[in-house]
């Protein structure tokens, strides 16, 4: 009788594969979302000024970082640079950005996201909106990097 044998998948190859294309995806989304602020800071700095969050003082210095951050970021995810640091910086980012939507919310702006366009009225602050950066962003976070050598957010 021809038994056959199956190849046994390791089980750590493929999470080691997923988390991989996780953090290249998240990282193409930073990457994307960094872009047109990067080249338009005074429309993003009106954005963050309709938020009514931070102090007038810092909006500036704030339109011009953070997309930055987002960048730098993003191709340090995808190119597994300085992982501990990109982990906490990508969960800080998150955090942020989750917080200010959530502030949105609750304050009941009817305000341009500013996540991915800062072209107004394009991407209204909802909860999708909401939904999409709770799930998606932090559900990607939390399963790209599995090592337990890391302190990961959720």
């Amino acid at each position: 009788m021809n038994t056959v044998k199956y190849k046994k998948t390791n089980r750590a190859q493929i999470i080691n594969t997923l988390c991989h294309i996780f953090r290249i995806i998240l990282g193409a989304v930073l990457i994307y979302a960094s872009i047109d602020k990067i080249i338009y800071p005074n429309a993003f700095a009106k954005i963050i000024y309709n938020y009514q969050i931070l102090p007038n003082d810092v909006i500036n210095v704030t339109a011009f970082v953070l997309p930055w951050m987002e960048l730098i970021t993003g191709l340090f995810l995808i190119f597994q640079l300085w992982t501990p640091g990109t982990i906490v910086l990508t969960n800080f980012l998150l955090i942020i950005f989750m917080g200010a939507i959530v502030y949105a919310l609750a304050m009941g702006l009817n305000i341009d996201c500013g996540c991915f366009s800062i072209s107004g009225g394009k991407s209204p602050i909802n909860m999708m909106t909401f939904f999409l950066h709770t799930h998606g962003s932090i559900s990607f976070s939390r399963h790209f990097f599995p090592s337990n050598n890391y302190i990961i957010f959720l």
